[in-house]
């Protein structure tokens, strides 16, 4: 076990355990840091000089570079058992990731750079979902710049060659009438469209559970993100007032997946909903909402709160093979039917 498998190992675990994100977020940060250390022994006060390398984090990387288990993994094994081990085997089932963003909109790299990074991740497929035109301030795909990065797309997956698919999508506003912020004849060419609620979070319950209940009953739409809109790290977001029952059994009736956003100060949707949406029968896809490469590994921690609501991989769409997937995308009358299988 290396450094950065043994600090996201650790991440998993704390995830698990439902430890704060920022100490989750720590770990992960720490994995980053040591990514492209050379082989062998490091002493814990070089591993300080690292960004985003603190005291404990250190410690795990001098203990993992000399091919020991480090105190704090064995700890934590130690205390949690085999609990955890149905999370990892849906993280070790993991095919891909349905909400991955470039530089075309708020992403911070380019397109095929973040289909390397998945691919290099060991995922088989990665769905390319830039924002769409309303959301300005993140540089939103107008139909004109949407048609040119399917070009763009075609060419990256002939460079890539076989074992990797990078797929179409985008992240699509929801609007206040629920209709979605891009042309229909768009969206069909799409391989998987993820929407989500990103304006008046603070609406009345009523007004967002039709808003959102609309949205997911559109045949267009295959994965609701990011549900509530929360942020639970630094000054924060409350989460959007709906009628879970009534969205969620939306979403089963319909096929459309609830999205486990991995990232760390969303947490999407909370533990509670999470399991509500369980209980409901809905698929899920357990996406990072990765904007940089670095990003993709965050999905360790939505596998992680799959397994403790009971998940396993028939109900989550990123561990289907990609023919499995576009299939379930392409027909949705038959969503359930292709679950089901």
């Amino acid at each position: 076990m290396d450094p950065a498998e043994a600090l996201r190992r650790i991440a998993f675990l704390l995830e698990w355990r439902g430890a704060s994100p920022y100490r989750v977020r720590a770990f992960h940060t720490a994995a980053e840091a040591v990514r492209d250390l050379p082989p062998g022994p490091v002493d814990a006060q070089d591993a300080r000089r690292l960004h985003g390398v603190g005291p404990v984090t250190a410690e795990v990387i001098e203990q993992a570079s000399t091919g020991g288990t480090p105190a704090y993994l064995a700890r934590l094994e130690a205390e949690i058992g085999s609990a955890a081990t149905a999370g990892l085997a849906l993280l070790e089932a993991s095919e891909g990731d349905c909400h991955v963003h470039s530089d075309w909109s708020d992403g911070g790299s380019p397109i095929e750079e973040m289909a390397q990074a998945a691919r290099a991740l060991g995922h088989r497929w990665a769905v390319l979902t830039d924002h769409s035109p309303r959301l300005t301030i993140a540089h939103g795909l107008s139909p004109d710049r949407l048609r040119q990065q399917l070009d763009v797309v075609a060419d990256v997956n002939t460079r890539l060659g076989p074992g990797f698919r990078l797929l179409t999508g985008i992240e699509c506003d929801i609007l206040d009438d629920g209709s979605l912020d891009q042309e229909d004849e768009l969206l069909a060419r799409l391989d998987v469209v993820v929407a989500s609620v990103h304006s008046k979070l603070r609406s009345d319950a009523g007004p967002m559970t039709a808003r959102m209940v609309a949205a997911v009953r559109n045949p267009l739409m295959h994965v609701l993100g990011h549900c509530t809109g929360r942020i639970v790290t630094g000054r924060g977001r409350p989460q959007s007032r709906f009628d879970a029952q009534a969205v969620f059994a939306a979403c089963a009736e319909n096929g459309t997946a609830v999205e486990i956003n991995c990232r760390p100060e969303r947490r999407d949707p909370p533990d509670d909903l999470l399991l509500q949406a369980a209980e409901a029968g809905c698929l899920f896809a357990v996406d990072t909402d990765a904007h940089a490469p670095e990003q993709l590994h965050w999905q360790s921690s939505g596998y992680a709160r799959a397994a403790r609501a009971g998940l396993g991989p028939d109900r989550l769409v990123t561990t289907w093979p990609a023919d499995r997937l576009l299939e379930w995308a392409a027909h949705p009358g038959r969503r359930s039917t292709i679950r089901s299988r």
